[in-house]
């Protein structure tokens, strides 16, 4: 709920890791452990005509996507198996009644207790939220609507805006006050003003969802349908002001510093020193706001809209945010909107992963202790580490030989890409939920009391040192990420085990997996927004001119390539919105085979299952992107997603890469082959 430290490069990626070596013809795995099964191989699909089809055919042909999802790939197998062991942990602590108060045991078993208990939940309907209903109810003018939204923020309901505290960018030792747009029901201004059939009906559906939802908050139909169109009114405002999510991928764009007397001057009426003091901000004398036209805007409706509206509007975002943990019948129609209408979900999840979800979301330090004392082995540290250092000097050697950069920048590359910070598997210090109640007996409180710690968490930044060994994810998160701010790589625990993560595997399946993996978030250090960062972690252009315009040139290459693809129905990928992870897709995946060639497995032609050892690191690179999609879900994601669907992940890459025709023998006449002249390679 709280705005996030500056750009958590992520990438949802499957992969493997290891640097063991096999040199036997068979695998030398058993069958149900087998990260490279040639059973799942389509040898009816020719690899130079779709290489992703070749690869997983057989496998996305015998595993459909569940109802409870949206998407079914290696990614998810992972995520269920580590729901599995998740679930074991929150049984078990949800077991024992007499945990000692504030122990992890007790704020772990009483959290998902809480949130199990759907008979409690369902007696208890909108209770749980009827005072804030109330409390918005009795707001008569704009100095109680705002001191409504900050007490809001601080209960970890961001209303409106967001908000939060993370490093100035361009001095990133020191923490300040952030400011960002939001306030919108559905996932960005796309949506609004977009005119493909998909989103018009969406928008159609949206408007029913927030009246339908104002009368199970207890409107009458015919008033819930009137305020209904009042707050989507007022949404289209918003929307309007809002920058779009290509704007938003410029760092220098959302760059902007205030003092208090300067964003007032900017926003007449908003009264900024009110409004720090009720978000229990004082002593700050300068504000980074994100994008200063939506706080204009703001500050116009505040004045223009009937405070009526406003209340209504309020009203509707509160219970919204709260549905899920509300009464089957909000929970379900939260569903029916968010899960079917927009990504074509056909039912939810059981009710165990949903609650699962939120414990990790809201104490995720706390499961994540029992999680890694659990599953992590600290020979698996030991093994990502060499890998990493592996890729980075294979990098490294990379930089060196490029002909488009300076000498001059080169050096700073280098001294960039020689000070990543690197964070495997869990943080040196735990968080200290001390101040943090956990009740029994009350799930909705559970909920808002982890949130407003989490606010609190943040706003005791204000004043300290940048803690540079915070994690931005939690050790089960199936996920990776690069942080410009911190210049740092981090790979949860999550992700490093079976079947992404092991040891007895050959390096080629390795390689092609996790080192691909490692190879993209070095990456993204030295994308389009990563490169804008210096060596600290700040804001600060340290290339020439010449190599800066030659980076643009290379990379729009990059954009061009992928935004004249035709993803789904007439909808082309968006290469502005998806340049920063097609890039690390490309650096990942070339850096990843550079390095995989200096082992021994890597200069023989000795073959596994039948495969040559680079063909099975493409396989292995291919696997990592095999997923069935709904459709739903692949319409939204190219409008909101800064990755390219699955497919394009894994084919746009190789077909860049000249080991991968000369591996499968790609010839001129097969769909994929792309003439050298016309490759794209950046780093």
């Amino acid at each position: 709920m709280q705005l996030k430290n500056a750009f958590l490069a992520g990438v949802a990626i499957v992969a493997m890791a290891s640097c063991g070596q096999q040199s036997e013809q068979k695998s030398g795995q058993t069958p149900e452990r087998k990260l490279l099964d040639p059973a799942n191989i389509d040898t009816t699909v020719h690899p130079g005509d779709n290489f992703f089809m070749y690869a997983n055919g057989v496998w996305l042909k015998n595993n459909p996507i569940p109802k409870s999802q949206t998407r079914w790939g290696s990614f998810n197998v992972l995520i269920e198996n580590n729901n599995e062991i998740l679930h074991g942990l929150l049984d078990s602590a949800a077991a024992v009644k007499n945990a000692e108060k504030g122990s992890d045991i007790q704020m772990v078993g009483d959290f998902y207790r809480t949130g199990m208990d759907s008979t409690a939940i369902d007696a208890a309907g909108i209770k749980p939220i009827s005072g804030m209903l109330s409390r918005i109810n009795e707001i008569a003018d704009v100095q109680s609507l705002l001191g409504e939204i900050a007490l809001e923020h601080k209960m970890g309901i961001g209303q409106l805006f967001h908000f939060g505290v993370s490093p100035d960018d361009k001095h990133v030792t020191k923490q300040i006050c952030q400011f960002g747009q939001g306030g919108l029901g559905m996932p960005g201004r796309e949506y609004y003003f977009d005119n493909d059939a998909r989103t018009v009906n969406i928008r159609e559906a949206y408007k029913k969802y927030i009246a339908k939802m104002l009368a199970l908050s207890g409107q009458e139909e015919a008033m819930a349908t009137r305020n209904a169109a009042s707050i989507y009114d007022l949404e289209i405002i918003l929307a309007k002001a809002s920058l779009s999510r290509v704007e938003r991928r410029n760092p220098n764009i959302q760059y902007n510093k205030f003092d208090i007397a300067g964003i007032n001057a900017e926003t007449p009426g908003l009264e900024w020193n009110s409004l720090l003091q009720s978000l229990n901000v004082s002593g700050e004398d300068s504000v980074i706001v994100a994008s200063p036209t939506f706080f204009k805007v703001i500050a116009k409706q505040l004045k223009s809209t009937p405070i009526d509206v406003w209340k209504q509007y309020l009203t509707f975002h509160l219970v919204n945010s709260m549905a899920s943990f509300l009464s089957t019948d909000f929970d379900t129609t939260r569903f029916a909107f968010y899960g079917k209408t927009m990504r074509g979900q056909q039912e939810q999840e059981v009710r165990w992963k949903r609650i699962l979800h939120m414990v990790d979301g809201s104490i995720g330090e706390v499961l994540g202790k029992m999680y890694v004392d659990k599953t992590f082995k600290p020979e698996a540290k030991s093994r990502m580490l060499e890998l990493v250092g592996n890729l980075q000097t294979t990098y490294a050697e990379r930089i060196e030989r490029l002909d488009w950069m300076s000498n001059e920048t080169k050096q700073k590359a280098l001294v960039k890409l020689n000070a990543f910070m690197k964070k495997i598997g869990y943080p040196d210090t735990w968080k200290d939920y001390s101040a943090l109640t956990i009740v029994n007996d009350d799930y909705v409180a559970n909920i808002l009391a982890t949130s407003a710690w989490e606010y609190n968490y943040n706003l005791n930044k204000l004043g300290k040192p940048v803690d540079r060994s915070e994690w931005g994810m939690t050790p089960p998160t199936v996920n990776a990420y690069y942080n410009p701010a911190f210049n740092e790589i981090v790979f949860p625990a999550g992700i490093l085990q079976f079947p992404f993560f092991d040891m007895d595997a050959d390096d080629a399946v390795n390689y092609g997996g996790i080192g691909g993996v490692i190879g993209h978030e070095m990456t993204h250090g030295f994308d389009d927004q990563g490169r804008l960062y210096n060596a600290e972690g700040n804001l600060s252009n340290w290339w020439t001119s010449e190599d800066s315009a030659n980076f643009t040139m290379k990379a729009n290459k990059v954009v061009d390539m992928y935004g004249s693809i035709v993803a789904l129905d007439t909808m082309h990928v968006n290469g502005h919105l998806t340049e920063g992870e097609n890039l690390a897709d490309l650096g990942g995946l070339s850096i990843a085979y550079e390095a995989f060639k200096k082992t021994k497995q890597g200069q023989s032609e000795q073959k596994i299952d039948g495969f040559t050892p680079d063909q099975r690191f493409f396989l292995s690179w291919a696997q990592v992107w095999r997923a069935n999609t709904r459709p739903e879900e692949i319409a939204q994601r190219l409008k909101t997603d800064p990755h390219s669907p699955s497919e394009l992940r894994c084919n746009v890459p190789v077909s860049n890469v000249a080991a991968w025709y000369k591996a499968f023998d790609i010839k001129p006449t097969d769909r994929m082959y792309r003439a050298e002249e016309d490759r794209a390679m950046v780093w």
